[in-house]
């Protein structure tokens, strides 16, 4: 029998972390100070986060120490599986081969906890007892949550208002680990006020979210502030599991040549692709990266490169990126978690340098795969996690009608198990299809002021 699914030993979880900016042809363009418009400098990031973040957000160091204590807890979920999709395979009668880095074993059911963990441990280093965010679908917000328990930091959570009422088990996850969980936008802060006064219906955005947790941060000397994706020193927590995929490979006598993961801000696909990127720039390699994203909040496919807010109210830095604009209301598809108006600045530089590919699909396809995936495979995926196979059939599909054996790497960045409901809808017929007009995006990026890059 063919091997199905290759395992590491807990020794085996790496001990550094890979900073993809060491290798850059064109390093990331730096961040600039929303009134001012100058580059920034950590004095101003130290409200929000601990002076080591700030360090590792900047830093040109190739390699960044995992911290013992940090290992430690990854081993209640790490090194997580590898398995060969040699169900999905035959199901698509494909010469490729398909592999899969399966992140949903994870206490909080997705990737988020990889930098969760760290993020909660250096705030505790520094004496910080409550720390808020954001979150989407309920992923990041878990994990934060799971971390920030294991610390004893206080967590303070605004769920983007539609998953908020669509997925309510995300939010008990959240209350048993003991955070406080609110509906963004909410009328705790001025952000919220502001844009409810606006729209009292408002289904919300990670963007409105943020503004609110950034807000109730900057009130309180001993509260920071924790972004789950986008920052370069997340996406670079992330890179274990493209780490742990290099050696598992090794075990199956495998290397991609293609690698494919969901896009919403960047860590799910800095996570698993960075690590095979360093080939391509270091030894010249030419394996395909590929982000997927919704049609519906199309920032890489269909987005500009300038400076934009990572926030809607304006009190984030002005970031390089590609942006559909820090208002725009992205359509409540089921994704959460992929509902972000922009790029990270270290993703976008790839993009547009030519190094990284993005591909985007309606909500439809992507739950069509995950049905075909969950009936091969046994796992039932999130909703985040069906545009990346989307991607992988489309990729496989076009392999067998060339006649070519490429192997194919993905992330399946966590389960559904929360997210039945959106199932049901697909199954019954009543999945409403969104794909943003080129009328609103040109709509939403006419309302920006924030500088063009040339």
């Amino acid at each position: 029998m063919a091997q199905k699914k290759f395992i590491l030993a807990e020794s085996d979880i790496p001990e550094q972390w890979y900073n993809i900016v060491a290798d850059m042809p064109n390093k990331p363009l730096p961040p600039l100070h929303p009134g001012t418009k100058e580059p920034i400098g950590p004095d101003m990031l130290a409200p929000l986060f601990p002076m080591e973040l700030i360090k590792q957000e900047v830093t040109s160091e190739k390699w960044v120490p995992i911290p013992e204590e940090v290992r430690e807890i990854y081993k209640i979920w790490r090194p997580t599986p590898l398995y060969r999709a040699t169900g999905l395979e035959k199901l698509l009668d494909t010469p490729a081969k398909i592999y899969y880095k399966y992140e949903g074993v994870s206490p909080a059911g997705s990737h988020k906890p990889n930098t969760a963990v760290p993020q909660a441990y250096y705030n505790k280093q520094e004496g910080v007892t409550k720390i808020t965010t954001e979150t989407g679908a309920g992923q990041w917000g878990s994990a934060l949550s799971f971390a920030c328990q294991h610390f004893g930091i206080e967590c303070e959570v605004y769920m983007v208002r539609a998953s908020y009422n669509g997925k309510p088990y995300r939010k008990m996850m959240m209350n048993t680990w003991g955070a406080s969980v609110y509906p963004s936008p909410s009328d705790r802060t001025n952000a919220g006020r502001s844009i409810l006064a606006q729209d009292a219906n408002s289904p919300g955005s990670l963007g409105i979210a943020i503004s609110e947790a950034v807000e109730m941060a900057l009130h309180d000397e001993h509260t920071k502030y924790a972004l789950g994706s986008v920052l370069n020193h997340v996406l670079m927590h992330q890179t274990v599991i493209g780490l742990e995929c290099i050696r598992q490979l090794e075990q199956a006598g495998d290397f991609p040549d293609i690698v494919v993961a969901p896009f919403g801000g960047g860590s799910n696909f800095a996570g698993i692709g960075f690590p095979f990127l360093r080939y391509n720039l270091e030894e010249g390699k030419n394996i395909r990266c590929i982000a997927a994203e919704p049609a519906s909040c199309p920032k890489l496919t269909r987005g500009v490169f300038r400076y934009d807010l990572g926030d809607t109210v304006g009190m984030t830095p002005l970031l390089p990126m590609y942006t559909l604009g820090h208002n725009f209301i992205p359509a409540p598809i089921h994704a959460g978690g992929l509902r972000y108006h922009g790029a990270g600045a270290i993703v976008s530089q790839l993009l547009r340098d030519g190094l990284i590919e993005a591909q985007s699909f309606n909500q439809l396809e992507c739950f069509d795969a995950g049905i075909k995936f969950a009936r091969t495979e046994g796992i039932i995926p999130a909703p985040e996690a069906n545009h990346a196979i989307a991607t992988v059939i489309r990729e496989a599909l076009i392999a067998k009608e060339e006649g070519t054996s490429k192997t194919i790497l993905f992330n399946l960045c966590g389960h559904g198990h929360f997210d039945m409901s959106a199932y049901e809808q697909y199954l019954s017929g009543k999945l409403v299809e969104h794909e943003v007009t080129q009328e609103e995006i040109l709509a939403s990026l006419a309302e920006l002021d924030t500088p063009l890059i040339a």
